[in-house]
């Protein structure tokens, strides 16, 4: 009884356990069919179209698309790397045989030459090939080359320079050039983005390609005045987009891709660091037209002019007799009939104390006032006057000598 027991519970343990099997075999069936179903359902999915496929593309393209990239777009053909060869000259040392006046006589000392290479940036401003840059690019340049951003490059002649303000308008053959929109640099927001371009330590000469940094405006109306080389930097606009050797020359842009400056020099911090630290200079545009359009006319600048006004130092004798507390300023002496002067109302006797808003002590300082501000014909001067004890402010603007 047992034994028989025993028997019909293992026949009843292959049967379930028979029954198991089949199920799970059942079950790995229907799931291989799952996966031949998904595999033939995923290949016979149609692909995308290249039409919405290019509709996707563009949507994303154009969501990467900023203000600074389409600034960029409109700009960046138009900039071009300009290579220079100079020559400079190497002065011995003070120590030399030649500080001696006799052996100076009779054997005369060569100023030894040298061909220097340099490179800078610069921008087209017309399709016919007119290109600004920094004077000092060109400064006595014997070769310039201009290297344009779909790598040809074409030899330029200099049109016009101005050392005083450092802008230089180069020529190049040909037409049909891109070129850059000059903006208002009166209009410059501070704060606003700003894109600096041009060829930093030669790298047009990789791919042609000018590079891009990007700021804000920091500060405009620098003045600097007038430099130890004779240079004057006024109403200069600062940035922290990034200038470094190579940039002098090349258009500082807002993000509508109008040029509002021409980046020019940098504060460094130290005498071992020539790198930008994010004090970079521009000279506004603004400025630059005024200058372009004699260096394109004449080749240069003319700052010849008059005010038609003569006028002396004021002595103690001089003083005591106007009863002045101080001889600072000047006393106008003589006036041309019919000058810009007369016209505005100065008179013989008038006492000059101001210049352009600046106090004054004698000629000298009405001189410097003039060369710091670099004042030209056309330009607006504005001097405070003492008359019969009284302050009065008279404009007038100075004309060219004819």
């Amino acid at each position: 009884m047992q034994h028989r027991l025993t028997m019909f519970k293992a026949k009843f343990f292959l049967i379930g356990f028979l029954g198991i099997l089949s199920v799970l075999g059942c079950s790995h069936e229907e799931e291989n069919d799952d996966l031949e179903s998904l595999e033939l359902a995923s290949l016979q999915k149609p692909n995308v179209e290249p039409q919405e496929r290019g509709s996707l593309n563009d949507q994303i393209s154009m969501r990467r698309q900023t203000a600074i990239t389409r600034a960029v777009d409109k700009v960046s053909d138009a900039v071009c790397g300009i290579n220079v060869t100079q020559i400079r000259e190497y002065r011995r040392s003070p120590f030399s045989l030649y500080d001696d006046p006799f052996l100076r006589f009779f054997f005369p000392e060569r100023v030894p030459r040298r061909a220097v290479k340099s490179l800078g940036s610069g921008f087209l401003i017309s399709p016919n090939g007119f290109i600004l840059t920094n004077e000092h690019v060109v400064h006595e340049a014997v070769e310039i080359v201009v290297v344009f951003p779909d790598g040809t490059t074409k030899n330029a002649e200099v049109v016009g320079t101005d050392y005083i303000t450092d802008i230089a308008l180069l020529k190049v053959d040909g037409g049909d050039y891109n070129y850059v929109r000059l903006g208002n640099s009166e209009d410059i927001i501070i704060g606003e983005w700003v894109i600096a371009l041009g060829n930093p330590f030669g790298l047009f000469e990789i791919n042609a390609k000018p590079t891009v940094t990007v700021g804000v405006v920091s500060a405009v109306d620098r003045d600097f005045g007038k430099q130890q080389n004779d240079r004057v930097y006024q109403d200069m606009i600062q940035t922290d987009a990034a200038i470094n050797q190579g940039n002098s020359g090349g258009p500082l842009v807002n993000s509508l891709g109008e040029v509002i400056g021409m980046n020019t020099f940098i504060f460094t911090g130290s005498d071992y660091n020539t790198g930008s630290i994010g004090l970079g200079f521009a000279i506004p545009i603004n400025r630059v037209k005024r200058v372009l359009e004699d260096l394109k006319e004449y080749g240069k600048v003319n700052r010849q002019w008059t005010t038609g006004t003569v006028v002396e130092n004021i002595t103690p004798l001089v003083a005591r007799y106007f009863q002045l507390r101080s001889s600072d300023g000047v006393i106008v002496t003589d006036i041309e009939r019919g000058s810009p002067a007369a016209r505005a109302g100065l008179e013989v006797g008038d006492i000059i104390i101001a210049v352009n808003d600046q106090k004054i002590s004698d000629r000298s300082d009405i001189w410097t006032i003039i060369e710091d501000s670099d004042l030209r014909a056309g330009d607006e001067i504005k001097l405070r006057v003492r008359r019969n004890r009284r302050d009065l402010t008279i404009k007038f603007r100075l004309e060219p000598i004819e």
